[in-house]
Parts: C-alpha cells; sequence; structure tokens
C-alpha cells in the first residue's frame, strides 16, 4: 500500500485538473502562453500518475480497470470481476 500523503496528492491533483480543464483548452486555443504560465502547475494533465484506485501502487496499473495487476489477480480468482477468468489450455 502506498502512502496515504502519495494518494492524497494525487487526488488533489486529479481536482485541480477536472477544476481548470475548461479555462485550459480556451486559453491553448487562444495561444495566450502567458495566462497559461500563471495557472498552477498541477492543474496540467501531464502531472497525473496513473495509480490503483484501490492500494495506490504506482507500478503495474491496468488501465481498463484502474487497478494495480496485484489485485487485479487476486479479484480475478475470487470472481469479483465479471468476465475474467484464469487461462487455462
Amino acid at each position: 500500500m502506498a502512502r496515504k500523503s502519495l494518494i492524497a496528492r494525487e487526488r488533489k491533483r486529479e481536482r485541480m485538473v477536472a477544476k481548470y480543464a475548461d479555462l485550459r483548452t480556451k486559453l491553448k486555443a487562444e495561444g495566450d502562453w502567458d495566462a497559461l504560465d500563471k495557472l498552477p502547475r498541477n492543474s496540467s494533465k501531464k502531472r497525473l500518475h496513473n495509480r490503483c484506485k484501490l492500494t495506490g501502487r504506482p507500478k503495474g496499473y491496468m488501465r481498463d480497470f484502474g487497478i494495480c495487476r496485484v489485485v487485479f489477480r487476486k479479484m480475478a480468482l475470487e470472481g469479483k470481476i465479471p468476465g475474467i477468468t484464469k487461462a487455462s489450455w
């Protein structure tokens, strides 16, 4: 499990990106780079990092499910993810 402070920091960035998304697209379309520079750095979507929604783990993230590979495997084996079964041949 990731430190609580890292998870909180990432959630704060997500909220900031959502808050400034419309303004950023408008300023980019106008080409007003000076006004873009004055916005908070964390309002940029590039600064987001994908983390597991359950554990906060930054590596092994699976975009389709929003969780890391460790949690995915555990949930799949328990049958908590519909349509996912263990491969065997």
